[in-house]
């Protein structure tokens, strides 16, 4: 038994090799990765069971006391079994495939061994598929792993001898000769066949791993390429962006030359056949046009499917990688080879890779951008807003001048052209500085002053040191009119508004009240933060203000209202200071 034992070890070593030698080869690689489904179940069943031949033709013939070292094992004769590792090939694809695949497996290496003949031929030719759909039903308890651990298999491993070795005993005959075989052959088997499921598992972790590894430097690799060329490419896509771009994609990706278009002509292209691809180019290649017009990469494996005419143009390959931004194709990266045999899976990955990664962030900048357009165009609407009420007041007040006195109605008009100057040049910038916004307030007030001299005073109280700080325009002027129209309607004399602004550590503070009316208690909590609808107007000034306030300086900004005890509104905001240049 040990001679048999060496014996079935040393043949363990060939078929272990073998099984090396298919976990190196891609295509055993791709059907790990794939789904179980009819399709792949007839290729790992065929896979497989082919194995178990292997298994079997890697055994040993024994006889009732002795066996034959033989390598090469035909026919067996009605006194012969063969122990043998028909069991690892099956078992290992039930384990990997399920019952479906280990069943199929079983029944091919299992017609192989009944074939042969010998005085067990049966049993054993049973007992292969049967201990491949049991296989595969156990590897159901371990559906989490995506390949069963060896210590594991080793376990399942030793039971699947004993299970031929029980059927041998159960159907094959005479009785003495199966018993003393199976006292021959028993031992050796469970301890080959179980040590080489083990081992072979663990050769498939091994090589699941390597090309996880490998996924995730490539993976890594697109990550670290895309992360510099989008810095160029969100520029847009100039001669001057795209050269750039081609160098760091040359350098990045060793291809033998890189070219960038855009839908219309090449931008650039570096490396080799850079003296007659020159930029300006139209795109005329067919397979260039393909891959713009459906957004999927395209590979090219000749210069004539390239397009190219130069007929010593090294470039013979090329892997076209499209240019999407939001949902659009805006250009394509070309990665140029000498011969198609260097595109292989590692050079598509990175393609494809490099494409979602581009594609993304470009969709994704395209957005922002659009938000910040959308968010300047509601802003500026919202400027707009605020002054028409005010100009067809004012307007109506140089009509009635004209009348009773010119020389006023001039001043007046002269003091409206200042203040609407003021009003487009501050409208044109998101923020100006506080100093700009306080000369748009005193235009406002020089207006003011004409219609309602007898009716109130307003005084501004400024500190240092907040000239600078940058404000929304136009938001002091909405809050003094909001004062006059509203807090002082009732007070024919006497009325009084007072600005405050002082610098309280890294913010501006402004501190507004009048001696009116106040505010109901009922529009209070929500003045400012929602147009609010009453019989002088729907609040759209303050709101406006307040929502310009919020968005270009944060929440912190907001107008807060309370009144006074003895009469009288005040509203405060406070905005942080930023060094930066005003527009």
């Amino acid at each position: 038994m040990d001679n048999l034992t060496l014996l079935l070890i040393e043949r363990m070593g060939i078929l272990l090799t073998l099984a090396f030698i298919l976990t190196r080869i891609p295509l055993f690689r791709q059907l790990l990765d794939r789904e179980v489904h009819a399709g792949t179940s007839i290729s790992y069943s065929l896979m497989f069971g082919l194995f178990g031949i292997a298994g079997t033709y890697a055994g040993v013939v024994v006889k009732e006391d002795s066996f034959s070292p033989a390598f090469w094992i035909f026919a067996l004769s009605s006194e012969d079994v063969i122990a043998n590792s028909t069991l690892v090939g099956v078992v290992i694809g039930g384990l990997l495939g399920g019952p479906l695949v280990g069943l199929g497996a079983g029944l091919i290496a299992g017609a192989h061994v009944y074939g042969m003949g010998g005085f067990a031929a049966l049993p054993i030719g049973i007992s292969i598929p049967v201990t491949g759909l049991l296989a595969g039903y156990v590897a159901r308890f371990f559906s989490q792993e995506r390949v069963i651990s060896p210590s594991k298999a080793l376990f399942i491993g030793m039971f699947a001898p004993v299970i031929q070795m029980s059927l041998m005993l159960i159907m094959a005959g005479p009785p003495d000769l199966v018993r003393t075989v199976v006292n021959v052959i028993g031992v050796p088997m469970v301890l080959t066949n179980s040590i080489s499921i083990a081992i072979f598992t663990t050769m498939i972790r091994v090589a699941l791993q390597e090309q996880e590894r490998s996924a995730a430097l490539e993976a890594e690799r697109a990550f670290t390429i895309a992360e510099r060329i989008l810095p160029h490419l969100k520029m847009g896509l100039t001669p001057q962006t795209a050269q750039a771009a081609a160098l760091l994609l040359q350098r990045e990706v060793k291809a033998a030359a890189v070219a960038v278009t855009d839908r219309e002509q090449l931008l650039a292209h570096v490396g080799a056949g850079a003296e007659h691809h020159l930029p300006g180019a139209e795109i005329v290649g067919d397979l260039d046009k393909r891959a713009l017009f459906s957004g999927a990469i395209e590979k090219g494996l000749s210069r004539e499917v390239l397009g190219c005419s130069v007929k010593n143009c090294t470039l013979q390959a090329a892997i076209l990688v499209p240019i999407r931004e939001g949902g659009s194709v805006v250009g394509l990266i070309k990665l140029y080879f000498r011969r198609p045999q260097q595109i292989g899976k590692v050079q598509e990955a990175l393609a494809k890779g490099l494409s979602n990664l581009i594609s993304n962030q470009l969709t994704v900048a395209l957005t922002e951008k659009m938000k910040g357009l959308m968010k300047d165009a509601e802003l500026r609407m919202l400027q707009a807003q605020i002054h028409p009420h005010f100009l067809f007041n004012t307007l109506n007040a140089i009509v009635t001048l004209i009348r009773i006195d010119p020389q006023l109605a001039r001043h007046m008009t002269v003091q409206l052209g200042t203040f609407m100057r003021l009003t487009l040049k501050l409208t044109a910038a998101p923020l100006v500085s506080v100093k700009q916004e306080l000369d748009h307030l005193l235009a406002y007030l020089e207006i003011i002053k004409v219609r309602f001299s007898e009716q109130f005073a307003v005084r501004c109280d400024i500190g240092e040191g907040v000239e600078e700080a940058l404000i929304p325009p136009g938001t002091l002027q909405p809050l003094v009119e909001n004062c006059i129209q509203h807090g002082l309607k009732d007070r024919p004399t006497g009325g009084e508004i007072v600005l405050t602004v002082r610098r309280e550590g890294n913010f501006v503070c402004f501190h507004m009240e009048d001696n009116g009316s106040g505010v109901s208690p009922d529009l209070l909590p929500v003045l400012g933060r929602v147009p609010t609808e009453s019989k002088e107007g729907n609040g759209i000034g303050v709101h406006n203000v307040n929502q310009r306030l919020v968005s270009l300086r944060g929440p912190d900004a907001q107008l807060i209202f309370r009144n006074k005890p003895e009469g009288g509104c005040v509203v405060t905001f406070s905005i942080p200071i930023q060094k930066e240049e005003s527009a």
